[in-house]
Parts: structure tokens; sequence; C-alpha cells
């Protein structure tokens, strides 16, 4: 298998670089981006087809089947999930469908499905097939009130069950490490987003974060308690310990944020480095009355319109490069603040202050901006790479490295605040304009 040969020989040389062996390390936590998908051969582990990643729209027509009856929300009741390209069910349908005779030896029990969760535990442990509730719950395949996979839904999709993996918890020894890791129990899995939650200590309802990437994961902890949302916003697991109750989460999901960086760099040459946009952004006092909105592949929370596409509005002669990267930082903050609307709605709970991570708190115009625009103060950690801090968090109470959530809950430091300082009127003006900027991305694919 090259591709996990290739992986391991990636960690054979992270751990020579750090001086470490095996024995040294007390457990492995794995984190991933959780929709993306993937089918492989039982016996060879070899892939049937490349991975269908989280972004990838090529499952639009069959999710328009499968909302034609119901509507888009047919599912929400059972996944808390809207019909969306974006789920791995769908993706799983789709190869089982595409690939010349991947159907019949799924029924066979020749192939496996995961999430990349799944794929790394199955190659790491030599044949562990599973996954936990946090990514599970991210196919349109789980049913929220049994943490099982869902014979209807099943049926629906025309899944056979025996290719999907075994739902577990998200803290729990899952098997044994071969490889360079010989020996090392396998212990945390946690979909990216919830492992940023984790590793920002989240762990009672109400508290709530943001992770700044390629895009935009907003999830608030409402404890062992699923809220059903009616303002665009997904229902989750935010992850399970052992054999404890399971902990939910509402979450938005924004697809372009920092991609939308990435777009002004490679496709529009406006800058040369990602980290070049604050200091472009800086050579003006505002957006100059422009707007873009980033809907390169729709739109997602709280919209789910996949007939959206990009949108740059409210152009003059006056509008400079430095206007199009204020906009592009300000997009960012903007749908987050329909998200944190949308939370507040949905859960009854005012939002006392925000924590943020991944790569765009670096940026401190940005941040600022967005303390600005939601009215609370915006808190970095002093480890921002929470995603990664949450899967060790996992792993490491699996096997008593850490005692307890409170043990985590004390490592917790922050680096940075960002008060809001902008008036009331200018904020609401602002955001009105981006609402409007929002309907003119509308209907543009048939």
């Amino acid at each position: 298998m090259e591709i996990w040969e290739t992986t391991q020989r990636l960690i054979t040389q992270v751990l020579a670089t750090g001086n470490c062996r095996s024995h040294d390390i007390a457990a492995i936590g794995i984190t991933n981006q959780r929709e993306t998908a993937v089918v492989w051969d039982r016996r060879t582990g070899q892939p049937i087809h490349p991975a269908i990643v989280w972004q990838d729209t090529r499952t639009d027509e069959l999710c328009k089947r499968l909302a034609l009856e119901g509507g888009q929300d047919r599912l929400r009741a059972k996944t808390g999930l809207p019909i969306a390209t974006y789920f791995s069910g769908p993706k799983l349908q789709w190869l089982l469908d595409h690939v010349p005779g991947a159907r019949e030896r799924a029924r066979s029990g020749e192939l496996l499905f995961g999430t990349m969760d799944t794929w790394l535990i199955w190659n790491l442990t030599g044949g562990v097939h599973v996954t936990d509730p946090s990514n599970a719950s991210r196919t349109l395949l789980m049913n929220l009130e049994t943490l099982e996979w869902d014979d209807e839904l099943l049926c629906l999709m025309n899944i056979p069950r025996d290719i999907l993996p075994e739902i577990r918890s998200s803290s729990e020894i899952y098997g044994v490490a071969t490889g360079p890791l010989s020996g090392v129990p396998v212990a945390g899995d946690l979909g990216d987003q919830q492992a940023a939650l984790f590793g920002q200590t989240c762990f009672s309802p109400g508290e709530a974060k943001n992770t700044y990437g390629t895009g935009c994961f907003m999830l608030l902890n409402t404890g062992q308690k699923h809220i059903d949302s009616t303002h665009g916003l997904l229902t989750t697991v935010a992850y399970r310990l052992g054999n404890a109750p399971a902990e939910y989460a509402l979450e938005g999901s924004v697809a372009i944020t920092g991609a939308l960086v990435q777009w002004l760099r490679d496709n529009l040459g406006m800058i040369q480095q990602a980290a070049e946009v604050e200091t472009l952004a800086t050579t003006v006092a505002d957006n100059g009355g422009m707007y873009i909105v980033p809907a390169f592949s729709g739109l997602f929370a709280p919209y789910w319109r996949s007939d959206a596409r990009g949108a740059i509005v409210g152009l003059t002669r006056y509008v400079n490069k430095g206007h199009f990267a204020r906009a592009a930082l300000e997009a960012t903050a903007y749908q987050t603040r329909e998200i944190l609307d949308a939370m507040r709605l949905d859960s009854g709970q005012p939002l006392s202050h925000l924590k943020v991570d991944g790569g765009m708190v670096a940026n401190d115009t940005l941040m600022q901006f967005q303390s600005d625009l939601l009215g609370v103060p915006v808190i970095r950690p002093e480890i921002i790479e929470t995603t990664a801090l949450g899967a060790a968090y996992a792993a490491g109470l699996a096997v008593g490295f850490w005692k307890d959530t409170a043990e985590l809950k004390r490592l917790w430091q922050v680096n940075h605040a960002w008060q809001p300082a902008m008036p009331t009127n200018q904020r609401e003006n602002l955001f009105a304009g981006w609402k409007k900027a929002v309907t003119k991305s509308l209907d543009w694919i048939d």
C-alpha cells in the first residue's frame, strides 16, 4: 500500500527529528476532516478510488433526489443534518454506484468504508475498523439518539451495513499500533471541529469556539441534550468519553474563509503569501463599500444553498487592492456573525465570549473586526492548534495520562483577548450590507 507506506516513512522521520521512540508516547489520538470519505479493499488496504473530500459537489444530483420526498430537512429529526453534498453518506453511495463492481464487492464483504479517522486507525492497528460518534454523526447515516447506524437511512441510500465501521466512544483504547509506533495504544478519535472544541476545553453547555481555517466552524456545547435547529445549524455529537453519555453541540459550518485569502493569492495574484493579506488590508480604513460573498461551491450554514455562487458587489472606481483584502477578511467575520445569531436563536443562550483557534487567528486585524462585529470578547488561547490538542487530550484521558476534564481545564491559558470597540450603529449597518450582498449570490445554478 503505497499511501500507507509513505505515511509510515513520515512517522519515522518525525520520531527521528524529535529524538523520540515509540515507548516515549503514552497514546495516539486521531483527528480528521470529518466528511472526507474513502472505500478500500479489506484484504489489501488499497483504496478503490481517490478519497472524496468534504467540499466536493459531485453528489449534488444524488442529494436533490434524496430531498425530493420530504425536502432538504427530511432527515434532520434522526441525523440533525440537512441533505447536502457536504456529508459522507451520499459520497459512499456515489462510490458504490460509480466505481465498477464496487456495490457487488461491498455486498460480498470485500470492501470497507470510513472517514479518514477510520482509515488511519485501520492501518495503524492492523485492521481495527472503528469510528467515533463525532465522525459518524456527519454521515447522514447515524441516529443521534441511539448513536448507531440507522437501518432506514442505510436502506434509503442503499448502503450495506457490513461496509461501515463500528461506532465506539471518542476516548478509549481501540487497539495497539504496529509499525514505527509499535505498542502505542490508539485511544482517541475526534472529528477536527469537535477536537478543537475539546482542545479549547469547552466542556460546559453554553461554551463555544470558532476555528478559522480553509472554512470556519463554530460549535456551541449544548450538553447531553441535542437541540433541533430551526435556523440552519447542524446538530452534532460533540464527543463521548468512554461509557459516559454523549455530549452534543450546535454547529455552524462555513465553506470558504481562509480559502478566500488563498484565492486572492493564487487566482488573482494580489498577494504573494497568505500573511500579506493583513498588511494589504490595513492600507485602507474600511471596505470601500464592497463585499465579497465567497459562495464558490454554494453557501453552507445558515443558508444551505447549493445554487449560490460567489459574488463581488458594491464596486466603484474608488476600490483598490486594499479594499479587496479587507473585504476578504471581513467576509469571514460576517459569516461567523450569521452563525452566532443563529446559535442565539436556537439555544436561547447569550454568548458571553468566543474562543478562537486555527491559522487565521494570528491575524489581529481580523480578530478585532470579529469582536467588533459580534459585540463580545474574542479570546485566543496560548496553543492555537487546538484540533491536535483535543485529539491528544481524548487519547490521554483514555490511558490515564490526565485524570479528568477538570485537569484539562486548568491547562488552558489565554494568549490574547480582543474587546469590541465599534459603535453599535456602525456594526449593524455593515452587517446589513453583508446580508444584502448575500442575496445577490443566490439562484445562480438552476
